[in-house]
This record gives structure tokens, sequence and C-alpha cells, in this order.
């Protein structure tokens, strides 16, 4: 998805060896086509917060370090961060406001993305797959999958700088026409507004799952968060810092699903719904509030200790879901 091999710049006279090497010219140029290149640009694509009233765009994006960096990830509206098998961690990138040219990579879906998805209206969940026995749920559920099985053709592509699975990508103008609008981040409960009064000074917040960690750092002078995943600042695919306007740590339930991975590993489920504590990183600061979404049709409200609700800065949302 980077950069394409170069030949071995010898000339070959005409006969067989010339022709061999003028088709694997040709069959080179066309995979560059097919394969995009991770420049700035196509990580955040045109920018058209225009809605046009349609679905959002989910994207389940892999967060192992082989995956990394992703590309199109600081485009998203809102991150989602998940626990998955073996303690691990997963994205969710979702797109409301402007639609990338390229995300990924794209991975499987799990159980708990679908109740979290009925926050929105018939979002579009584009996964490369998910565990068969969970399929029936994703295809009875109210969203539509798109998978490199069933998108457009030329909706998704492989990379060839990267080893599978850390190497599928997808197109989201392939899956839709334009984006969403800001109407359906407020259906999930994601609303922008002045900095609320309160809260306390706050250089950086660490979250860690079993096995992932990641910290925000308050940077003054971008007024953004930096992401940093295991210790590691985390970048994109064309260099630059990965960052959030605001970072919420929702403190949810964990628990074993009925569904395991490959390797017998059990796929935590995620619950969505209910109440809890959370805290809202905004401008340098850290607000204590409480989430409470009373069934998943619902949008999940985050207040203070007054019961108001809390606005969000303008920039990416992070929402990390940790274990009560």
């Amino acid at each position: 998805m980077h950069g394409q091999h170069d030949g071995r710049g010898r000339h070959d006279g005409p006969g067989r060896r010339g022709r061999a090497k003028w088709t694997a010219l040709v069959s080179a140029a066309l995979l560059a086509a097919l394969i995009p290149a991770c420049t700035p640009e196509e990580e955040t694509g045109e920018e058209r917060s225009t809605g046009g009233g349609g679905p959002v765009l989910a994207v389940k994006v892999d967060n192992v370090g082989p995956a990394r960096p992703q590309t199109g990830v600081d485009g998203a509206d809102v991150v989602y961060v998940e626990q998955v098998e073996a303690g691990l961690s997963r994205l969710m990138a979702v797109y409301a406001t402007k639609l990338p040219k390229t995300v990924g990579p794209v991975r499987s879906a799990r159980e708990s993305d679908l109740d979290l998805l009925r926050q929105f209206d018939d979002p579009v969940l584009a996964f490369s797959g998910a565990q068969s026995k969970l399929m029936p749920l994703i295809k009875s559920a109210p969203l539509r999958p798109e998978t490199p099985g069933s998108a457009p053709a030329g909706a998704f592509v492989r990379s060839q700088d990267r080893p599978a699975p850390h190497n599928l990508y997808v197109h989201p103008d392939k899956l839709l026409k334009s984006p969403a609008g800001t109407e359906e981040l407020e259906r999930a409960g994601v609303t922008f507004g002045p900095r609320p009064p309160g809260g306390t000074r706050t250089e950086a917040r660490t979250v860690a799952f079993p096995a992932a960690r990641f910290t925000f750092s308050w940077s003054a002078e971008r007024s953004r968060w930096l992401v940093a995943m295991d210790g590691t600042r985390a970048r994109t695919s064309g260099g630059g810092d990965l960052t959030a306007g605001t970072v919420v740590v929702q403190y949810v339930k964990v628990s074993q699903s009925r569904f395991h991975d490959v390797h017998g590993s059990n796929s935590p489920l995620t619950e969505s719904t209910g109440s809890g504590r959370a805290v809202v990183l905004r401008d340098g600061r850290a607000y204590p509030a409480q989430w409470e979404r009373p069934s998943a049709s619902r949008a999940t409200e985050f207040t203070d200790k007054d019961g108001d609700q809390l606005p969000f800065a303008r920039g990416p949302v992070w929402i990390v879901l940790a274990k009560a």
C-alpha cells in the first residue's frame, strides 16, 4: 500500500525475454492502479461536511503491531476502542461528516459491534468477515454489512507490502455516495459545545487492557490529545500524529461471549447499554462523568455530577470502552 518494487534496471533485448519483461511491467502497473498509495490526502480525503442524510460508515480497523500505522483513522468522527481476544484491542472508526479515500487495515467484526451501532440509523459496517456462527446475527441486525465478498467491485483491495491479514483496505466512496452529516453523530449522543466549567488539569491519561495500552497526552500547542499505543506514539500512514479532540473513557461490563476465535480464545462481549462512570478529556482537563444508555436503540448520554450533558470539543472523539 505504500511503495512498489523497482525493476532490476537491466535492458532486455527483443524476443522472449523482452516480451516477458513487458508483461511483468504491465502487470505491475495494473497492480499499482488497484492498490492505493497512502498519501496524507488519501488518508483524510476531501472533507464534505454537508451530509446527504444517509447512513454513517463504520469500519472495523486492525490494531495490532503489524497493522500500524493505519490509514484513514485520523479522518474518523468517532473512534471506538474495544477489547478483543487475548486482551488485545480493535478500533471501530465511524465516519459521518467526511469520507476518506482509504481506510484500513480492515478486520473482522464482533458481537459487541451490533449493539454499539444501533445508536445510528441503518449504518454501513465494513469488515473483513466474522466467526461463522456470528454472521447470521450480523445479517439480521439493523445495519448494512459490507465485506469483500458482498461489496461492489473495487471497494476492498489488498496491499502488497504487508502480509495478510493486515493488508485489507476499503474505499468508502465505493460504499456510500456522500457522508451522513452531523445529525447522525447527535443521534449517538456525540454533541459539541464550549468547554464546561470545572474539570481537573490533566497532562496525560493511560487506559490499559490486558494486552494493550493507550495513553492520551495533552498538547496545548495543537489543542489536541496525542495518541500513543503500547508506549509508542501513534502515527498515520502519511507520517502525521494520530490525535483526538476529545477522549472518553467509558467504563463498561466486559464478559465472555459465546464465540471464540480460530485459536480457541474467547471473544469478549462489551456491553454498551446500561449505565456507569466515565471520564471525559477535553481542552487539557478531565471531567468525571456518568454515562447512561437505557436500551440499544437509545443514544449514550454523558453527564456531569449535576446531570447536565457534557459537550465534546471539536475534532475526532475517541471513546475507549474500558472494563469497569
